[in-house]
């Protein structure tokens, strides 16, 4: 729902926003509360192109200078966000500026993802300078789209920046929309149609949306071509989704201004790293967090068991270490940051939190696990050749299951279902006789053979349970896509990466590797032509065969370094 426009005097905060913030508070065990809060609503900041941007700024009541919290958005400046990125943290002794993104709730200009993000966040910074409550030092925090904009920034980081906390951020949004080459179809669809709409419904019509939207959504992703599909969803209001497909090359300077990863080589301000195991940008976030430690930059990383619809609901542990960050490096007493760097991950299967010095761990060792005949999977090489086929067709595309995704359903799914199907390829483990651990990058080696150079190959790791027979059900763990085009031999190895994990499999367990030709519609079926959005009479079947020598290589975990019930 679109907010006024008129700028209010500081006024107290409601009863409900303050009863809220005590619930959370008490719910994530978060330091008490230190102030009492007044909000000053629908604030003007300008951009050096003459537009206007609309924000919430959120004052302490405290005698003594604070540092500011900048939180950019373009989600609205009401919940969730004015609770847990802004009330929050003014609680605890911060000013917070909480700004609507360029044409987004009463912000003025054409809202473009992601494109006017490095310019208005400097001349934000630049308008901050001029105000008589901020103290020249400035922290940045926020997900998502929220964490975008703070690399944004870092492209030429503020004198004035000290801090930031990036939670599911990515860098390079070219990267998000084309995954290996591979169209993320579910994630820019749902997106696009979320933003569309957004500030015409209420919050409770948007819970009923976000619901229903994978419902809604099927029958414009299942069209061909994609483009069409989308116009009948959108009706022509999210433009950017179709640009989205006519530039599949992301050195395309069209991406350019998405493109922030300079950003990883620009900051040296103490930097918290917050990701889920689940989350789409769960990659970008690892990237992160190894150039930034790297580098020496101060960089703490969390990574937890959620999804990305899901980390505002299920990370309590990672905002208490949030608000602790801004205030050990913002507070009122702020520590002088010193060169280390430290990760906090959850582990599946094992259930627990884990300390670790670093990402992946040191000593992890790589283990291969080898494809065998008979849709075998064991650490020894198999003593006959490995030989097996499928055949991916886009008119009848491999079904996609949980996963990193913005669907209700995102996440940890029994896979059986597509499991079952003569379009995917299954090796399976002997059950452990004892538990093997995995913690850091995971790649598959497989030796492929297609009749089609247009293909993609979609490998995911599972963790099946101890039972034992079609009961067991069958985990997914981690799982990456490639597209393979005309440049690739149509025969020889390619390495598809399944990004990272930590994940215990237990006594008794097996591990699966499924090998398909697509996730639909978590990925746009490859058409199998050398287009990414043709029509279903263009449609080409690929038959793969996958031999030997071909494995999968996983990270064996070292011993234990600190474990945390």
């Amino acid at each position: 729902m679109r907010q006024s426009t008129e700028r209010r005097a500081p006024r107290p905060l409601r009863p409900a926003a303050a009863a809220l913030s005590k619930m959370v508070s008490r719910s994530w065990s978060l330091p008490p509360q230190r102030n009492f809060v007044a909000v000053e609503r629908n604030v003007q900041v300008p951009m050096s192109d003459g537009t206007v941007l609309l924000a919430d700024h959120y004052l302490p009541i405290i005698s003594q200078p604070a540092a500011t919290v900048l939180v950019r958005c373009p989600y609205g400046r009401g919940l969730p966000f004015s609770l847990l990125e802004a009330q929050l943290a003014a609680e605890r002794g911060f000013h917070v500026l909480l700004q609507s993104c360029r044409g987004t709730f009463g912000s003025g200009g054409q809202f473009e993802p992601m494109r006017h993000e490095i310019s208005d966040g400097q001349d934000t910074v630049a308008w901050l300078r001029g105000q008589s409550w901020f103290d020249g030092r400035l922290a940045t925090f926020g997900p998502s789209y929220l964490g975008f904009v703070q690399w944004a920034l870092a492209m030429d980081p503020p004198p004035e920046l000290v801090a930031a906390v990036v939670y599911v951020g990515p860098h390079d949004f070219s990267r998000i929309i084309y995954r290996n080459g591979a169209f993320d179809l579910h994630t820019s669809l749902s997106w696009s149609d979320l933003i569309v709409h957004q500030e015409r419904a209420n919050p409770l019509i948007g819970v009923v949306r976000t619901a229903t939207a994978d419902r809604r959504l099927r029958p414009a992703m299942d069209r061909a071509p994609v483009s069409a599909g989308a116009r009948d969803l959108l009706g022509g209001q999210a433009p950017w989704f179709e640009t989205w497909l006519e530039h599949p090359d992301p050195t395309d300077p069209f991406w350019a201004p998405l493109q922030c990863g300079a950003a990883l080589e620009r900051i040296s301000v103490p930097t918290l790293l917050v990701g889920g195991w689940q989350d789409i940008f769960i990659e970008q976030v690892l990237e992160q967090y190894r150039v930034l430690a790297a580098r020496g930059v101060p960089t703490r990383l969390v990574l937890g068991p959620w999804t990305h619809t899901d980390s505002s609901v299920r990370s309590g542990p990672a905002f208490a270490e949030s608000l602790a960050w801004l205030e050990r490096y913002a507070g009122e007493l702020p520590e002088d940051p010193k060169p280390g760097h430290s990760a906090r991950i959850w582990v599946g299967g094992a259930r627990e939190w884990r300390e670790i010095t670093d990402w992946p761990p040191a000593g992890t060792a790589p283990q291969r696990w080898y494809l065998g005949p008979d849709g075998t999977l064991a650490p020894d090489e198999p003593a006959s050749a490995t030989d097996a086929s499928f055949r991916y067709d886009p008119a009848d595309p491999t079904p996609s299951v949980g996963g990193a995704t913005l669907s209700m359903t995102a996440g940890v799914r029994d896979n059986r279902p597509v499991e079952q199907r003569a379009d995917v390829l299954v090796f399976t483990s002997e059950p452990l006789r004892e538990p093997v651990e995995v913690v850091g990058d995971v790649t598959a080696e497989l030796h492929v053979t297609r009749d089609n150079p247009n293909a993609d190959l979609f490998v995911r790791l599972c963790d099946v349970d101890e039972p034992g027979d079609a009961k067991s059900r069958s985990r997914n763990v981690c799982d990456g896509i490639v597209r393979l085009t005309g440049t690739d031999p149509l025969a020889g190895t390619v390495r598809v990466s399944l990004i990272g994990v930590a994940h215990r499999f237990g006594r008794g367990h097996r591990l699966r590797l499924q090998v398909a030709g697509g996730a639909f519609p978590r990925f746009a079926r490859n058409p199998g032509n050398g287009q990414v959005d043709a029509s279903a009479k263009d449609f080409v079947v690929t038959h793969y065969r996958i031999q030997s020598p071909s494995a999968l290589v996983i990270s064996q975990a070292p011993g234990k370094e600190t474990v945390h019930d």
